[in-house]
This record gives structure tokens, sequence and C-alpha cells, in this order.
């Protein structure tokens, strides 16, 4: 049996970050999440900062304001991790 999801319809309606996960409850039951180190920004943040969060896109993401963060729901799913940007030198 093949089982095919739409992305799009996809939305998150409960959200957390702890000191090692970043966790999101979805529309369709599911709760889903990745290893804090996969946002080194939300890594390197404080926690106020990491509790400041919005949805966005009805849902299909994430925004941190105070770090610049976002991160998505496909991003989750799929494993897509933030790469650190490469320094100069």
């Amino acid at each position: 049996m093949t089982t095919v999801v739409n992305i799009a319809e996809l939305r998150i309606i409960n959200f957390r970050v702890t000191d090692e996960e970043i966790v999101a409850c979805l529309a369709d039951g599911r709760t889903i999440s990745v290893p804090l180190a996969w946002s080194w920004r939300l890594s390197e943040a404080t926690p106020a900062q990491r509790s400041k969060f919005e949805l966005i896109g009805d849902g299909q993401g994430v925004h941190w304001p105070d770090i610049d963060e976002d991160i998505s729901i496909e991003g989750m799913l799929y494993g897509i991790p933030a790469r650190r940007p490469k320094q100069a030198g």
C-alpha cells in the first residue's frame, strides 16, 4: 500500500524546543522531532531566545525573530538540517 502525503497540507498545531530536541505536533495527529543540533542557531541560542517563536505559513514552519532562524515541517520530515555558513579564511 502506498500512502501519498501532500506537504502543503501538513500543519503544526503545537511546537516546543527542549535542551535536546525540536518537537512539532501536527494537525494529522503525528508528533515529529529532530535533534536540537540540527539547527546551529537554536543550539547556540539562549532558552529565552528559543522560546520566542512564531508559526509561519499557516503552520508549515516556525520562525525565531531574535536569531533569524526558520525551520519547516518539510525540512524536519526529510531530515534537512541547517548548515552552518562557511567561514572565510
